[in-house]
């Protein structure tokens, strides 16, 4: 296939200017990454951003599937020797997954069927005369013969044959698709006997919407609760008005033969019609659902890699509990571990005193600067203690969202980086770093598992993995690393780097001590020069090249010294200048490396390294709220949002039981998602409108 033609499909599937998705295309085939094109080739693609890029190159990889599909097909069309120059000229032009299905459908090679036993015992003569619907009479005695044993085996199986003739008509199952999508209900129902199993699908006991309406959360919770065999689902649409439809397509005559046909109509529809274009809507809708729910978790990781940091700072981290205690770890500026404790401040051992002491010993002896607390099992009472110590003004306190972190305690990579301590020390070294960086620590987890999804484990994992992946490239490189700091788990998702160089760059670094330059990548080993060109503008180093340490890519320095040279100024001096944003409007400039080029580099030099993440406020929760029986109806209070779905936001407020505000009570306005308005971590003010005590579910209202 001609880039020109696949080009033309993915304009045709994007809505995005076909001379912009060539451009990516060529790029991509020359070894390019969705991070470098969309940073460092602006001017080539008129501009387009990473989702937009990346959109391009999973068009590209499907329409090449389909492409592969149609290959297939047609040799397997010329094996069989079939002579049909407007099926060759239909499959050839055919850009619909479905519809070549359907081209393709009666030359597949099946396992043996009614329709093929009936074919071997002689009857598709038969069946082509009553198809045909022409005599009044049909003379059936000549196929009475070998299997066939009556007048009544005769015409059954001419109906099998003829029943596979009409699943097989392309149009008439089109039209049958297009009555499925406009008319089809979802129906579910709950399965006797399962009714108090099934309680959390209790809106779904006897429900039914039309299908194509139905928003993609109601969808995967109505699959989940059938495939857990506590519903019974499926699509229904009126019977008789897809007969009429099929004996319009079919049924030509008023006599013996088109009675026939009626008979064999009504067995298609049943036994074969229905089932598949069923199951063909319910996978197109869950299709749908998986990626309107995978956009949303990618929205809400995104957010919450990029939380931000708090910087190089000794951290006291606590992973909380009861019974088990609290485990206490001690963290340097970089990220360290240098001491872990048990402390025991909460019943049934109630050693406050002991535990303070301990508190106080270790923030004196590490200098401790932070302290973060797991937002988990004891997370509140674990706070409630800390502050009630007499700490220095200067030591902040944070409550760190912990998801996840018991997933890398248990991991490869938790034993690989502490072999010597158990999985609580890790966990509490997780919270603390997840702190100093949330983005360093949080690319060690799997990114479904940290939390902040809807569905995440009923959606299509490939796809879903696909597309995390590329939200945590996105921001991996949208930051930046430091080359001598980072390991290996963020290095790897740096373009053009991944695990294998990462794994080189980390054991070069251990061996022959920091990097000095940039251009001393092109040392570690299987590092070439097409690696080197997509990862250096992602990379920082604090050497001898001041740009270096900066987001200017090494192929733009030369133009940096030209820069320098006109304004007659050191390049550590145009670092930081904010006067050279004037020269956005040179044109020798603009013309020697792009308009949109030129403008990146001026606004990198202006301001180096800035980093886009913004500190959220710390939100105080009530003292006098501790669990849910200290709410009640009506009740204001301050939460904060800590997860995002399509139907609403949860909110945390302070309790083990989060409340949901639903999507109809966050705004008076009509806003299409909760993703509109609010964002993780937000801290918000709601309302309490529904306090169930008996299943803990509490409904919020931020229309006060």
């Amino acid at each position: 296939m001609s880039q020109a033609i696949l080009s033309l499909q993915i304009a045709n599937n994007t809505q995005l200017a076909q001379n912009k998705i060539q451009t990516v295309l060529n790029l991509l085939n020359e070894g390019a990454t969705v991070p470098f094109i969309a940073r460092y080739r602006k001017d080539q693609t008129g501009g387009l951003e990473d989702h937009e890029i990346f959109k391009i190159q999973k068009e590209a990889t499907a329409i090449e599937e389909l492409v592969k599909r149609k290959e297939y097909v047609l040799e397997t069309i010329k094996e069989l020797k079939v002579d049909n120059p407007l099926l060759i000229n239909n499959i050839e032009s055919c850009w619909d997954k479905k519809q070549l299905e359907d081209l393709f459908a009666p030359y597949k090679s099946k396992r043996k069927t009614k329709a093929s036993v009936a074919k071997e015992n002689g009857l598709e003569g038969l069946a082509k005369i009553i198809m045909s619907q022409k005599s009044d009479h049909i003379n059936i005695q000549p196929f009475i013969k070998n299997n066939i044993k009556n007048e009544t085996d005769a015409i059954n199986g001419a109906i099998d044959i003829i029943s596979e003739w009409i699943t097989e008509h392309t149009y008439t199952k089109n039209q049958l698709r297009r009555l499925f999508n406009r008319e089809g209900v979802l129906k579910s129902k709950i399965k006797k006997g399962k009714e108090q199993e099934a309680q959390i699908y209790k809106t779904y006991f006897d429900f039914e919407q039309k299908a194509t309406r139905l928003p993609s959360h109601r969808i995967l919770a109505i699959l989940r609760g059938t495939n857990e065999g506590l519903l019974s689902s499926g699509i229904s649409i009126d019977k008789q008005t897809a007969i009429e439809l099929l004996e319009r397509n079919f049924i030509k005559s008023k006599n013996q033969s088109a009675e026939i046909v009626k008979q064999a109509i009504a067995n298609t529809y049943g036994k074969n019609l229905k089932p598949s274009l069923e199951k063909e809507l319910l996978n197109e809708l869950k299709l749908k659902a998986d990626v309107e729910a995978i956009q949303v978790f990618s929205k809400n990781l995104e957010q919450l890699l990029l939380a931000a940091p708090i910087g190089k700072k000794n951290v006291l981290s606590i992973d909380p509990g009861f019974k088990t205690g609290c485990k206490v770890v001690c963290l340097n500026k970089q990220g360290d571990l240098l001491e872990d404790t048990i402390i025991y401040p909460h019943p049934p051992q109630k050693q406050h005193s002991k535990s303070i002491d301990k508190v106080l010993q270790l923030l004196n002896k590490h200098k401790i600067e932070a302290i973060a607390i797991g937002n988990g099992t004891a997370g509140r009472e674990t706070e409630t203690f800390i502050k009630s110590i007499n700490l220095a003004k200067d030591i902040a306190i944070y409550l760190v969202n912990e998801n996840g972190a018991s997933i890398y305690s248990a991991s490869e990579i938790g034993r690989e980086e502490f072999p010597n301590h158990d999985i609580t020390v890790r966990g509490a070294v997780s919270i603390g770093r997840r702190l100093m960086d949330p983005l360093a620590e949080l690319v060690k987890i799997e990114p479904k598992s940290i939390g902040v999804g809807q569905y995440q484990h009923d959606v299509d994992q490939t796809l879903l993995k696909t597309e995390l992946d590329h939200v945590v490239e996105k921001c991996v490189n949208k930051i930046g690393v430091q080359l001598n700091t980072a390991s290996k788990y963020l290095l790897q998702y740096i373009a053009g780097i991944g695990p294998s160089l990462a794994k080189n760059i980390v054991e070069y670094r251990a061996k022959n001590g920091q990097f000095n330059s940039l251009n001393e990548l092109k040392k570690v080993p299987r590092l070439g020069d097409k690696a080197f060109e997509q990862c250096a503008g992602f990379l920082r180093v604090q050497g001898k090249q001041p740009l270096d340490n900066t987001g200017i890519h090494p192929e733009q320095y030369n133009v940096v010294t030209q820069i320098a040279k006109q304004q007659k100024l050191s390049i550590g001096d145009l670092i930081g200048n904010k006067d050279i944003l004037s020269l956005s409007n040179n044109l020798n400039l603009q013309e020697q490396i792009g308009k949109l080029t030129l403008s990146d580099l001026l606004n990198e030099l202006a301001k180096p390294n800035i980093d886009p993440r913004k500190q959220e406020d710390q939100l105080e929760f009530s003292q006098n709220i501790t669990t849910i029986n200290d709410l009640y109806d009506g009740m204001i209070l301050q939460g904060q949002v800590s997860n995002i779905t399509n139907f609403g936001a949860f909110i945390d407020l302070g309790i083990k039981e989060n409340g949901l505000v639903h999507i109809s009570q966050i705004t008076n306005q009509f806003i299409n998602s909760p993703n509109d308005v609010l964002h993780l971590n937000q801290i918000v003010t709601v309302k309490i409108i529904q306090l169930d005590l008996e299943n803990k579910r509490i409904g919020l209202t931020m229309k006060l």
